[in-house]
Order: C-alpha cells, then sequence, then structure tokens
C-alpha cells in the first residue's frame, strides 16, 4: 500500500488550520505528530488527515478524536515494526 505524505502546508490548507492552531491540536492530542521525512522536513500521512477531518465533520467529541489519534499513531507504529 503506497502511502502519500502530505508537508505541513498541504495539511494546514486542508484542515483549514492556522500553524500553531495545528501545532496546539498535536499538543492536546487532537491530531497525530508529524512524520520526519528529511533533516529539515516533516508532514503527516494523508489517510491520517483525512481520517480527523472526517471525525471532525462527523461531529466527534475530543475525546473520540484523541482516541482516533492514539489508534492513528499505534497503527504507524505497528506498521513500522513490520517492515
Amino acid at each position: 500500500m503506497a502511502t502519500t505524505i502530505l508537508r505541513i502546508p498541504v495539511v494546514l490548507r486542508l484542515r483549514g488550520r492556522s500553524r500553531s492552531g495545528h501545532y496546539l491540536d498535536i499538543q492536546q492530542g487532537l491530531f497525530p505528530h508529524p512524520v520526519k521525512i528529511g533533516l529539515r522536513a516533516a508532514g503527516h500521512p494523508e489517510h491520517e488527515v483525512e481520517a480527523v477531518n472526517t471525525a471532525r465533520i462527523a461531529g466527534k467529541s475530543d475525546e473520540e478524536i484523541r482516541a482516533l489519534v492514539l489508534k492513528l499513531e499505534a497503527d504507524r507504529r505497528a506498521a513500522a515494526v513490520d517492515q
């Protein structure tokens, strides 16, 4: 399965969030941490951005979104071990 990594400016546009709001969401557990893709580059897997956006659109609570974020990050770690 090919995974597309979206750079931060694209993620911000898709989320409709400012850079500071985006990083606040990460700090509060409302969005997954970025993936390092280079020495000075980071991004987010496209499917994770879509999952969080879909949960927001569906009206999920912050607690439900935190649970989703924990699952997405756990799935990411499990996929790394399987490699």
